[in-house]
C-alpha cells in the first residue's frame, strides 16, 4: 500500500465530493420553508404539518446522497429507465388509480392519506434523458442534426401531452421551458429554436380558448387578469394572497402574527401560496432573503453545469437550473399577482413530498456532476 494511502479513504473521498454550497442551501431553504408551513397551519393543526415537511426533507437529503453515490457514469446509464418510469407514472395517474383535486387529475393515492405527483418526477426524468441524448453527438464535436432535435422534443411531448391531459398546464410549461433552453443550448439549428417558441405560444393561446383545460383551471389564469370574474374563488384567492403580502411591510407582521395567515384566509397557503407568509410575518426583508437563498441555489446549479467535465453534465445541470428557476419565478410570480396561478409549488419551500423528493433529487443529479468534474480535477 502506498505510504499515506487509507483503506477508507477512496469510500470516504466519494462521500465527501459533494458541492456543499448546494446541500447547505437546500437544506437551509427547506428548513425556512418547514418554518413558513408550520406558521400557515398550526393554528388548525399544530405541529402535524411541520413534522411532515421536516421529514419529507430528510427523506430528500437521503435520496440525493443515494443518487449522488450512484455516480455520474450510473446515471447515465439508468436516464432512459428513469425517463421510462416516469411516463409509466404519468399514464398511471390518468387511469383509475388517479384522484381529481382542484380540477386536475394530477395524483396518485398511496397509504395513510399519502399521494404521489408524477408531473414533478416528470421533469428530473425530462432533464436526465435530454442529457442523455443530446451528449453523444456533442461530445463528438458534432452539432445536433434535424432528426437528434426532433427525437429531443418528441421526448418532451410525450411528457407534456400526458400532463395535459390531467389537465396541468403549470407543469407542462416547465417541461416545456426545461426542453427548450437544453436543446437551444445543445446548439440546435436557429429555425427549431424560434419555430418551438412560436408553437409554444400557441399552445397557451389554446389552452386558453379550448376546451383543453378544465373551467376550474381556465378561471386560475383568467383571474390573473381580472381577479373579479371569479370572485368566490381564484379571484378571492388572489386578493387574499396579495393583501397578505402587502401588509407585510419592510420587516413584517411577526412570525406566527400576521392577520391574513393566522386567520386562515388564504386557501392552499401551505403549498402554492407560501410565499405569502414569507411576504406577510417576515416582511419586504425577509421575503427577499428567502429570494436569495433560491437565486443561491439556481445560480450554484447552473454553475456546477458549466463545469462539468462532459456534455451530459453540463447539460444536466442547465436542464435543473431551468427547471427550478422557471418554477421559482412562476411560483413567486403568481404570489405578486405578476404570473398566473398555476399551481405550482416552490421549490424546497412548499408543503408537499413529490415536490420535495423531486427538488432534492435534482440536486443529488447535479452534485454527482460535480463530483465527476472534481475528480477529474485531482
Amino acid at each position: 500500500m502506498p505510504r499515506g494511502a487509507h483503506p477508507d479513504r477512496p469510500l470516504l473521498s466519494r462521500w465527501l465530493r459533494q458541492d456543499l454550497g448546494l446541500l447547505v442551501g437546500a437544506a437551509g431553504t427547506s428548513v425556512v420553508g418547514a418554518l413558513l408551513v408550520w406558521s400557515a397551519t398550526h393554528e388548525a393543526a399544530g405541529t402535524a404539518y411541520l413534522v411532515r415537511h421536516l421529514l419529507n426533507t430528510a427523506i430528500g437529503i437521503g435520496l440525493a446522497l443515494g443518487v449522488a453515490r450512484l455516480g455520474h457514469h450510473g446515471l447515465r446509464l439508468v436516464a432512459p429507465l428513469i425517463y421510462g418510469l416516469s411516463l409509466l407514472g404519468l399514464v398511471a395517474v390518468l387511469t383509475p388509480l388517479g384522484v381529481t383535486i382542484n380540477g386536475s387529475r394530477s395524483w396518485i393515492p398511496i397509504a395513510a392519506g399519502f399521494t404521489v405527483q408524477p408531473s414533478e418526477f416528470a421533469k428530473l426524468g425530462l432533464a436526465l434523458v435530454l442529457a442523455f441524448v443530446l451528449a453523444d453527438r456533442w461530445e463528438r464535436r458534432v452539432a445536433p442534426g434535424n432528426r437528434d432535435v426532433a427525437l429531443g422534443w418528441l421526448l418532451a411531448a410525450i411528457p407534456v401531452a400526458l400532463i395535459m391531459l390531467q389537465p396541468d398546464l403549470g407543469s407542462a410549461v416547465v417541461l416545456g421551458a426545461l426542453a427548450f433552453v437544453v436543446i437551444a443550448v445543445a446548439g440546435a439549428p436557429r429555425r427549431w429554436v424560434v419555430g418551438i417558441g412560436v408553437a409554444a405560444v400557441g399552445l397557451v393561446v389554446a389552452a386558453l380558448t379550448t376546451p383543453l383545460l378544465s373551467d376550474y383551471q381556465r378561471d386560475r389564469l383568467l383571474a390573473f387578469a381580472d381577479p373579479s370574474a371569479d370572485p368566490q374563488g381564484i379571484g378571492y384567492q388572489t386578493r387574499q394572497v396579495r393583501l397578505a403580502i402587502g401588509s407585510g411591510g419592510w420587516t413584517g407582521q411577526g412570525f406566527m402574527e400576521g392577520r391574513q395567515t393566522q386567520g386562515g384566509f388564504v386557501p392552499y397557503q401551505l403549498n402554492d401560496f407560501v410565499f405569502s407568509v414569507a411576504g406577510e410575518e417576515l416582511g419586504f426583508v425577509g421575503a427577499a432573503g428567502l429570494l436569495v437563498l433560491l437565486a443561491f441555489l439556481v445560480i450554484r446549479v447552473f454553475v456546477v453545469a458549466g463545469r462539468s467535465g462532459d456534455a451530459f453534465g453540463r447539460f444536466l445541470g442547465v436542464g435543473v437550473g431551468t427547471w427550478l428557476a422557471f418554477q421559482v419565478f412562476q411560483n413567486v410570480g403568481m404570489n405578486l399577482g405578476v404570473m398566473p396561478v398555476t399551481g405550482l409549488p416552490l421549490p424546497f419551500v412548499s408543503y408537499g413530498g413529490s415536490s420535495m423528493f423531486a427538488s432534492w433529487l435534482a440536486i443529488g443529479v447535479v452534485n454527482a456532476a460535480y463530483a465527476a468534474a472534481h475528480r477529474d480535477r485531482v
